[in-house]
């Protein structure tokens, strides 16, 4: 366990580093001249509606993200619709994509970049104005659906970086 607590930081510090780091964000998800606020892991699930599609077939769609944020181990916050991230502390903070990323295999939902578009409360995310998620495992719903109206959920975890510019 002391190793995935060493592990993450390194690996967050080398994701947020820019091109001097010897794996570089990728360029649509770069926040070039912006310093790291918090970054935060989240384990969760991607949550999909069974809905008809332009085609008139059902398919699959994405509806929301339920997760728990974590720190050191611990509980710090929680991810949800919107997207929302909302803090212990009553700082929150609703994100609008503006940039994404393939994640590292067809399972794994895509790396994002996301503009703070509106925050609330007071705390650790008052000064935030980006958000990026990245280092993702699983999140996809693969296969047909059936029956409109119905609701499933995949599995995943990333990690989510808290920037303000400057």
């Amino acid at each position: 366990m002391s190793i995935t607590k060493f592990a993450v930081p390194c690996l967050l510090l080398a994701a947020v580093a820019g091109p001097a780091s010897a794996d570089p964000l990728p360029e649509a998800i770069a926040a070039p001249g912006e310093s790291v606020v918090l970054s935060a892991h989240a384990e969760g699930a991607q949550v999909y509606e069974c809905k008809p599609g332009a085609d008139g077939k059902l398919a699959w769609t994405f509806r929301e993200p339920v997760a728990t944020l974590l720190s050191e181990g611990k509980t710090i916050g929680r991810h949800y619709a919107g997207p929302n991230w909302e803090l212990a502390d009553g700082s929150a903070v609703v994100g609008k994509a503006i940039g994404n990323a393939p994640g590292a295999t067809a399972a794994d939902i895509p790396w994002l970049k996301l503009e703070v578009a509106s925050r609330r409360g007071s705390g650790a995310l008052t000064p935030v104005t980006t958000v990026q998620r990245i280092n993702t495992h699983g999140g996809k719903l693969e296969g047909s659906c059936d029956k409109a109206g119905e609701f499933r959920s995949a599995p995943y975890s990333a990690d989510y970086i808290f920037l303000k510019k400057g």
